[in-house]
């Protein structure tokens, strides 16, 4: 299973996914720079994706507490998810999203990966 994550400077990468992980985890494991601050307990927005559109249908509504904590990040539209709400499953493999700027936290570029 992969997902493929677009970076605010528009590189882009195609990650090896592990069914139940959360797409936060996955990016943060295979070390791009994504902010996460609180470890995906939905108490914050810095993990703030844009899911490409047609990936929309496939994934769960969003909770009341997600739909909370993106009322405080920036450039929200219909597309906005926290991925750390977002699990792989076989349905999102291949699963597309960029990740917002915001998000985006500061890495000396050698942890960077490309994945798989």
């Amino acid at each position: 299973m992969f997902v493929v994550v677009r970076m605010p400077d528009g590189s882009s990468h195609r990650l090896e996914a592990l069914e139940g992980w959360r797409v936060m985890e996955v990016i943060r494991d295979w070390g791009l720079p994504i902010k996460a601050e609180c470890g995906g307990a939905c108490a914050c927005a810095t993990c703030h994706v844009w899911v490409d559109e047609k990936w929309l249908p496939k994934l769960t509504a969003p909770t009341h507490e997600e739909l909370e904590m993106l009322d405080g990040a920036f450039h929200v539209d219909e597309r906005s998810r926290l991925c750390c709400q977002i699990i792989m499953s076989p349905e999102l493999d291949g699963l597309e999203l960029k990740l917002a700027p915001e998000s985006l936290a500061d890495a000396p570029p050698a942890r960077l990966a490309v994945g798989g």
